[in-house]
């Protein structure tokens, strides 16, 4: 193992894990930093999530994802002893990083994942207009056509104009239900 430096000071890293352990990894590391009486060197583990919208069975629900899968923050001073304790948690990989010296990530990259997981309500994403031709991919009118006739931003539903039997019938779907032609 090199000599570890502690010339950055408090800095985020980031840590390279097993994919499906980050809960798991975050948990060890907690429980070692507090055993192992490195709380003046290892002072934060984070696992960035966001909440998204997901479309399942016709019903809106929002679910929580993890925006690097595979991968957990540590806010520390990297010393020897601390980059052996973060090092040798189970199911962790290693640093991101040159080698074995782990690289701090920029504090504005930081601040920029905290401000994306701070955003409490997922915003919907309507990216059709009045008027343009769409296809529905979910629901009871599953692969049928139409035009987009209204939009409602702050409930992300659409109105969609759809041809049966030689007459146009709105249909109400959700932003998620449709895809641009």
């Amino acid at each position: 193992m090199p000599k570890q430096t502690a010339k950055y000071g408090k800095r985020w890293y980031v840590l390279h894990t097993y994919s499906g352990y980050e809960e798991n990894v975050s948990r060890n590391l907690r429980q070692r930093i507090e055993s192992m009486d490195m709380e003046d060197k290892i002072f934060n583990v984070l696992i960035p999530t966001e909440k998204k919208i997901k479309i399942k069975n016709g019903k809106r629900k929002i679910v929580t994802e993890k925006i690097f899968p595979g991968y957990v923050l540590v806010e520390m001073i990297v010393t020897d002893e601390s980059w052996y304790v973060v090092r040798n948690t189970p199911n962790v990989t290693g640093f991101v990083g040159t080698g074995t010296t782990p690289t701090p990530i920029s504090e504005n990259e930081v601040k920029n994942l905290q401000k994306r997981m701070g955003i409490e309500e997922p915003k919907y994403k309507i990216d059709v207009d009045v008027g343009d031709p769409v296809r529905i991919i979910d629901g009871p009118f599953k692969e049928m056509e139409g035009k987009v006739s209204e939009i409602d931003d702050a409930r992300g539903k659409v109105k969609v104009l759809v041809s049966m039997f030689g007459r146009e019938t709105p249909t109400e779907l959700d932003s998620l239900q449709i895809k641009k032609l």
